[in-house]
């Protein structure tokens, strides 16, 4: 790994990623160290987070690990401050921290439909999954703007872009992020910082642990994607690397689909 490090596509950037204690996070923050990012995890959960930054270590990366709550500012901030102080910038921004449908089994009612679920269940999703990218961006924005420049790519879903049954704050807040996504892209390119997401569909990883035996049947796999599988979070980290890196220099406002064609079919 040391010798990919040399000649990786984020080589020497400084790169923060929220949400690296698990799953897609987790997978973006190795995927770039393999590629030459210095990587800073962020997370609710200080083990899960020291255990990404080791697993990176133990193959030659550079890593951190810091504890935050995201639904906040100030934690965040603290988070931003610091990396900034010892490196003087934040090249790329990945923010892949939320909260889906394996949520409901620590906070029954989060994932629910408009008409039952409450209002404290309501803010609480949205402000895990919308507001933590707010806080993200804008406690990093001002330092990329300084530095002349940086990418930002955030984790979205399809869920954001069709309706579903249940989970309505969950759709509502990754609506939110991509949508946030193009204004931040059309605000902050004259100032030379690329904003783009990507929009994961069904992703193993312990947000839908519970839920990945549908696949066992064929039939039920294929009518949920037309390849017959869940996506893997390396697969979502080769999509956040792409946007991040220079070779997606005219990305900007982008939505990169990664579903295996689930929504090729609305």
């Amino acid at each position: 790994m040391a010798e990919d490090l040399m000649v990786g596509r984020v080589d020497g950037k400084v790169a923060l990623i929220t949400g690296a204690g698990s799953g897609v996070g987790r997978a973006v923050m190795m995927r770039f160290a393999e590629e030459g990012a210095i990587v800073i995890g962020v997370g609710r959960t200080k083990a899960t987070i020291e255990e990404t930054a080791a697993l990176v270590k133990a193959k030659g990366g550079i890593a951190y690990a810091h504890m935050a709550d995201l639904s906040e500012s100030a934690p965040i901030e603290a988070v931003v401050s610091d990396v900034v102080r010892e490196y003087g910038r934040i090249d790329c921004l990945v923010h892949a921290a939320g909260v889906g449908y394996s949520w409901a089994e620590k906070s029954p009612g989060s994932m629910n439909d408009v008409a039952t679920t409450s209002p404290e269940k309501w803010r609480e999703v949205i402000g895990i999954n919308l507001d933590g990218f707010y806080h993200s961006a804008h406690a990093v924005l001002p330092h990329m703007i300084a530095n002349g420049g940086g990418s930002i790519v955030a984790v979205a879903s399809i869920s954001g872009m069709v309706g579903l049954p249940v989970a309505h704050a969950y759709c509502a807040a990754k609506a939110g992020v991509i949508n946030l996504t193009r204004a931040m892209a059309t605000a902050y390119a004259e100032k030379n910082i690329r904003t783009n997401c990507i929009a994961p569909g069904f992703i193993a990883t312990p947000m839908v642990e519970s839920v990945l035996s549908v696949f066992e049947d064929r039939d039920a796999a294929l009518a949920i994607t037309p390849m017959g599988r869940p996506g893997t979070p390396e697969e979502m980290a080769n999509g956040c690397l792409y946007l991040a890196s220079d070779e997606a220099s005219y990305c900007n406002g982008s939505v990169l689909v990664i579903d295996g064609g689930s929504t090729a079919r609305q």
